[in-house]
């Protein structure tokens, strides 16, 4: 799967690893592994296994055949720090980016306690930046465990935000994106937990991204908050921790 325009953060994903199991409530409704099991009866071989943890060897190098910089979401389909994945798959994923730093790969895991562990062992050149998901306030921890990773720049993904975060520790993180779920069964995205995000970040200077209002009919209900799309980024830093805001599409 590629030129994920739908992903709205990236521009490309890359699946060296395909497949994940549930971890917390945000993994209820996944539309990733409703995908699998599709691309599975379709007869796609790489979903063979449908959305039991695989990884791809043969994709390894993709990235490095790519000309043009791209925004990358790395295993899209899956999970690269679950449990299932082997360690030195993980550093043969980071030794390929490393080697193309004319693409920004976006690492984001609902296991930053793995990410954490393994960082000291993994290469973290500035291209490479980590993110964690964290859906409601009882996940929040999520961000303390990234913070110990060796990232430039270090994102939170606050999707599908299922209740309110109002007490976000932001130090140390570079950017925070927030969507509703969609699909099938997709739980309410309530207004006031969408501006209490914003607003902490606001104050804390960091960069916010809000992707959608979700819902059943995701495309309909847009991205609009309070008459505005809010759609900041953080630039590539220079050297970690300096980060400048850049309103995209405002």
């Amino acid at each position: 799967m590629s030129s994920d325009r739908g992903i709205g953060w990236a521009e490309e994903s890359w699946n060296p690893t395909t497949g994940c199991t549930k971890v917390s409530p945000g993994c209820a409704h996944c539309w990733a592994e409703r995908m699998a099991w599709r691309l599975q009866g379709m007869g796609q071989k790489r979903y063979a296994r449908g959305f039991k943890v695989t990884t791809h060897e043969d994709l390894l190098e993709k990235p490095l055949h790519w000309a043009k910089p791209r925004l990358v979401y790395v295993s899209f389909m899956g999970d690269l720090f679950h449990d299932e994945v082997p360690d030195e798959f993980i550093g043969s994923v980071f030794a390929t980016m490393a080697r193309a730093p004319q693409h920004r790969f976006h690492v984001l895991t609902k296991r930053p306690e793995r990410m954490a562990e393994m960082s000291p062992r993994l290469p973290w050149p500035a291209n490479v930046w980590a993110g964690a998901t964290v859906e409601d306030a009882a996940h929040a921890y999520r961000a303390d465990q990234l913070r110990q990773t060796g990232a430039a720049v270090k994102f939170l993904v606050l999707e599908p935000l299922l209740g309110p975060v109002n007490d976000l520790d932001l130090a140390g993180v570079g950017w925070v994106i927030l969507g509703g779920e969609s699909g099938p069964g997709a739980r309410p995205l309530h207004i006031d937990w969408v501006r209490s995000a914003r607003d902490q970040c606001v104050a804390a200077g960091v960069p916010f991204y809000f992707k959608q209002w979700g819902g059943v009919r995701r495309k309909e209900t847009g991205r609009t908050l309070d008459g505005r799309e809010w759609l900041e980024r953080p630039e590539q830093p220079v050297a970690p921790g300096q980060l400048e805001l850049r309103a995209v599409g405002v």
